[in-house]
């Protein structure tokens, strides 16, 4: 079974890049050439993605990876749910952020110069 984020990051490469390599893919997602060629095939078998040949293309075994209609809702709730994560991290973040602000103020340390780096006096 796909992660969200590894179905988030697939997804999104095969909408930008429908004509891309299994061997392209892998790399695009740093993971081996087999996982690659499993997850594409897992998006296959649950009907989000579709294989086609270019018709134009001399080379017949150029295939594009196309998004099937139910592959577009799903990369659409995929997109939703890990944007609602990714602000959540960044709200706890930016608490955690605050919190370490305050220690550093109560502590009485140099605070943080506007381009983030420690100041030097």
């Amino acid at each position: 079974m796909l992660d969200d984020a590894t179905r988030y990051q697939l997804l999104k490469l095969l909408t930008e890049r429908p004509e891309i390599t299994q061997r392209e893919l892998a790399a695009a997602m740093g993971v081996s050439l087999g996982k690659a060629n499993y997850c594409i095939q897992a998006l296959i078998e649950k009907g989000l993605v579709k294989t086609g040949n270019f018709r134009r293309n001399p080379n017949k075994g150029v295939y594009a990876y196309m998004l099937t209609p139910e592959g577009v809702q799903e990369k659409a709730r995929i997109t939703v749910r890990f944007l609602h994560r990714k602000m959540a991290e960044y709200d706890a973040l930016q608490a955690e952020i605050a919190a370490l602000r305050r220690e550093v103020d109560d502590l009485g340390a140099p605070g943080l110069d506007a381009g983030h780096r420690e100041a030097h006096p």
